[in-house]
């Protein structure tokens, strides 16, 4: 007893410590510790062995007594050859199995679902590339993608043709097996994968040699996809049953195909509405114009009315995109840009000078203002 470790060291507590704390710190460390989480490690075993130990005394108040006046010689040595009757050997109200389900899913046995029971197969994933014109239009398109399939040959069995798997020796088909481990309470019962199947319940003596009897192979496929009007730039399309084949009969997961939307030399999307610039000349802008504006649907007539401004933004009702579910179309905006003219030759500028000279401050609202902003500025 000498080199055993103090019980409330073991538990990570000080001496009178509560009874909820006491249980709460077993929890914790039986957590930590158990032997599922760590199969094969010798030093997690014997801590869960130290942490059971150290939970059984201080959970008894007589034993704790006992213990914190005499320490390890004041508890029997013997006290770990079990529970009388088979029960549970730890006191304060605890069900070991209660703990191990809530934390670990089900360790120890009868809450364990069974490992060969049928599993959906995992998704995969695939990416498309579509026009802004058919992001906004929709259309249909091939999409080409590997998964893993039943093996068309032995359907999935594993097994060369005119032979069956056979149901597993070790685990009786069950697919997982009981480990029995003693402890100082006596033996706990665990169960995990069993190792001569892997968990499939079944034994392949012969496999097939297409698939090496794992009842499943790769394939590349392609599947049409229709993709609808309104979708966005990585928005994601899900094509049910067409991913990984399940398990143990499960059904298949799904196929996940991103859809790339290539920019366009002329349109913007915001939502479901485009935007796009419109260059006009200083006539046009000046006197007003009819002008030919570009849309998904095609070209439109448009009256520029007279004095518009560079940067003016004028509304094509009902020419954006369609919107997803069919609920209407977005709006077109154009964005007015006047481009001043380049290379000028003699006369052209002299004539720009006239007319630059015959117009007053009264033509040019927005430099009228500026620069009675600026004397005032100036004056102050």
């Amino acid at each position: 007893m000498a080199d055993k470790r103090d019980y409330y060291e073991v538990l990570g507590l000080q001496k009178g410590a509560s009874d909820d704390e006491i249980k709460k710190a077993f929890r914790q460390s039986a957590k930590k510790y158990h032997p599922d989480l760590h199969p094969g490690d010798k030093a997690c075993e014997e801590k869960f062995k130290e942490v059971n130990e150290a939970y059984e005394v201080l959970s008894d108040k007589d034993k704790r007594a006992r213990y914190d006046q005499f320490g390890h010689a004041g508890v029997d040595p013997n006290f770990g050859a079990g529970a009388p009757g088979g029960g549970s050997p730890f006191g304060g109200g605890i069900d070991i199995d209660d703990i191990f389900s809530s934390f670990f899913g089900g360790f120890g046995g009868r809450r364990q679902g069974r490992a060969n029971a049928p599993q959906r197969g995992s998704d995969v994933e695939a990416s498309i590339t579509v026009t802004f014109e058919e992001a906004a239009k929709g259309c249909k398109k091939s999409v080409t993608y590997n998964n893993v399939s039943t093996c068309d040959e032995c359907h999935g069995t594993g097994a060369a043709a005119g032979s069956q798997p056979k149901t597993c020796s070790a685990c009786g088909g069950s697919g997982r097996v009981t480990i029995n481990q003693r402890s100082p309470f006596g033996v706990i019962q665990t169960q995990r994968s069993c190792d001569a199947c892997h968990g499939t319940g079944k034994i392949v003596d012969n496999p097939c040699r297409k698939c090496s009897g794992s009842g499943r192979q790769r394939k590349t496929r392609t599947v049409d996809v229709t993709v609808p009007a309104g979708i966005r730039d990585q928005q994601i399309l899900n094509i049910s049953g067409h991913g990984n084949a399940g398990y143990n009969g499960g059904p298949a997961g799904d196929l996940h195909v991103y859809v790339n939307v290539r920019s366009h030399s002329l349109f913007e999307r915001r939502g479901d509405d485009v935007w796009c610039d419109l260059p006009i000349t200083f006539a046009q802008a000046a006197l007003g114009a009819e002008v030919t504006v570009p849309t998904l649907d095609g070209k439109v007539k448009y009256n520029i009315h007279e004095g518009t401004q560079p940067g003016d933004v004028f509304k094509l009702k009902g020419r954006g995109i369609q919107k997803l579910g069919g609920r209407g179309k977005g709006d077109q905006f154009v964005r007015v840009v006047v481009e001043v003219p380049k290379s000028l030759n003699s006369k052209q500028k002299e004539l720009i000078r006239e007319f630059d000279k015959s117009t007053g401050e009264k033509n040019y609202a927005k430099r009228k203002s500026f620069f009675d902003k600026l004397k005032q500025f100036f004056n102050d």
